[in-house]
């Protein structure tokens, strides 16, 4: 005879109790079949076999023998060593997915997470924080964009990069992901041209509260939305509203992204030997942002989009690190220990003490302009600046250059004479 624990004979003894009470009339079938958390059609067949068999029909036969869905123990042991030995640092979604695609262990997410956590290999998740209520997204593409970046080992060393990240509301399309040494300034505003180039000015950004984003006369308080940083009076030029966040739970959508990117990239760029942060950005771009869209965009709830074409926008001065300074007497500007020299203009003798801004460009170059005017084009040790075009070794017999008004060279004989302006035949 079976022996079954106490449990299962509390069990038995209830249903009994209510099988007794429904033949004594004093409820019926279906309120027996309430109280005891069955079916009226199972507590008929537990009564007929309550009949045959007496209490002992009461008990569940199942109790104790192995479960038919149970995973084969060859199967534990392949999971378990994959993990420990190949994927120890892979997240549990990660690891489930490498199962399915390069070891055809087809089992569900939930089953290979038991089996992980049983094992101790993976640490139970701590309990929710406070109830909190979904942002909906926008509704169409480049209405919302979010930018952000994640301090982290990427790369598996001991030295820590930052990866810049901007990616949309609505879709959760990423547009640009590229590792640097430090979220700046610069990498901003390259990242955001990066996108504008690509797709074109979208309606908003939303973005925590570091300093090259908004400045915050006291920490913890609302931005000053009237001093703009450099990226804010980028935006301004391009009619882009900026959005801030207050909290990390604000950019709940930007965090939970970059749970993604902790759990995937150091793995994916370890299995590829990947070391260094040129290599890891040439993957980026050319392969793992498609795959990361592919695996986990979503469909907006309108297809048409808000971006708008950048067409006529000077995107280079636009996007570039803006400082007004006023022009000396001999026509130079002193900045970031350089000297920019500014050449004589067709329609202004001098700028001397007048105002100009100066543009440190992307790319290290600088520009200065006054008004809608550049007056000058500086490499980045301030020297003139000299086009690809204009080093480009002369070729042939160059024609010589040609008087004013053009005309074809003329004989000895037919010069004009210097003393009286005559020419001679």
């Amino acid at each position: 005879m079976a022996v079954y624990p106490a449990s299962a004979r509390e069990r038995a003894m209830k249903v009994q109790e209510v099988i007794l009470r429904a033949l004594n009339k004093q409820i019926t079938f279906w309120e027996a079949a309430h109280i005891a958390r069955i079916s009226p059609r199972h507590l008929r067949r537990l009564y007929e076999r309550y009949r045959r068999l007496g209490f002992d029909g009461l008990y569940d036969h199942r109790k104790g023998l192995p479960s038919p869905k149970r995973v084969p123990w060859a199967v534990v042991e392949q999971v378990l060593s994959l993990y420990r030995e190949k994927y120890f640092d892979f997240s549990v979604r990660h690891f489930h997915e490498k199962l399915r695609e390069e070891h055809g262990i087809t089992y569900s997410y939930t089953c290979i997470k038991r089996l992980l956590q049983g094992a101790g290999l993976v640490v139970r998740a701590r309990k929710r924080g406070p109830h909190r209520r979904k942002r909906e997204r926008r509704p169409m593409a480049g209405m919302l964009l979010h930018i952000d970046a994640s301090s982290h080992r990427w790369l598996g060393g001991e030295q820590w990069h930052d990866l810049m990240v901007v990616l949309d509301d609505a879709t959760s399309e990423i547009y640009y992901a590229q590792l640097v040494e430090q979220e700046s300034t610069a990498t901003a505003l390259a990242a955001l041209r990066e996108v504008v180039e690509q797709r074109g000015i979208f309606c908003a950004l939303y973005s925590d509260r570091g300093s090259h984003f908004w400045l915050t006369p006291k920490e913890g308080e609302i931005v000053d939305r009237q001093r703009l940083t450099q990226v804010g009076r980028a935006m301004r030029d391009l009619g882009i509203e900026m959005i801030p966040a207050y909290s990390p739970q604000a950019r709940g959508r930007s965090e939970r992204n970059f749970g993604t990117w902790q759990g995937r990239l150091p793995q994916e760029l370890w299995l590829r030997g990947i070391i260094t942060v040129e290599e890891a950005n040439r993957f980026l771009r050319e392969q793992y942002i498609a795959e990361l869209n592919r695996r986990f965009s979503v469909a907006a709830a309108q297809p048409e989009s808000a971006f708008v074409p950048a067409s006529g926008k000077d995107l280079e001065r636009i996007f570039s690190i803006q400082q007004e300074r006023v022009v000396n007497q001999d026509n130079t500007v002193r900045i970031a220990n350089r000297t920019l020299q500014i050449e004589k203009t067709k329609w202004r003798n001098t700028l001397a003490k007048c105002h100009v801004l100066v543009c440190e460009h992307l790319d290290g170059t600088w520009s200065v302009f006054y008004g809608p005017h550049r007056v000058g084009r500086y490499a980045q040790d301030g020297s003139r600046y000299r086009s690809a075009e204009s080093t480009l070794p002369e070729r042939g017999n160059p024609a010589p250059p040609a008087g004013f008004p053009l005309s074809t060279a003329t004989p000895a004989e037919e010069r004009p004479d210097t003393r009286t302006g005559q020419i001679t035949c």
